[in-house]
């Protein structure tokens, strides 16, 4: 999956979430046999450097069903449905 991205005053309000969920849809309609996503470990009071969450954060991808694959990086999450 490539970036979310969610014009200001628009954040905050589940749009990353259902873009994420229908992403799945999409694939799985079409025959995709797996969907993987990148996204950020954030930490509350954690600073999060501009334009970093663009690939979204790690509750996203879990909520639309993505198991974790692994971590390369401390604030780097491997995320993956299978179908």
């Amino acid at each position: 999956m490539t970036c979310f991205v969610t014009r200001t005053g628009f954040r905050r309000r589940g749009i990353s979430r259902a873009l994420a969920r229908a992403a799945v849809v999409f694939a799985r309609q079409r025959g995709a046999r797996a969907v993987e996503g990148y996204p950020m470990i954030t930490q509350p009071e954690q600073e999060i450097m501009m334009g970093e969450l663009h690939v979204g954060s790690r509750s996203i991808f879990a909520a639309a069903g993505f198991a974790e694959v692994s971590r390369p990086t401390l604030r780097r999450v491997v995320m993956r449905i299978d179908f």
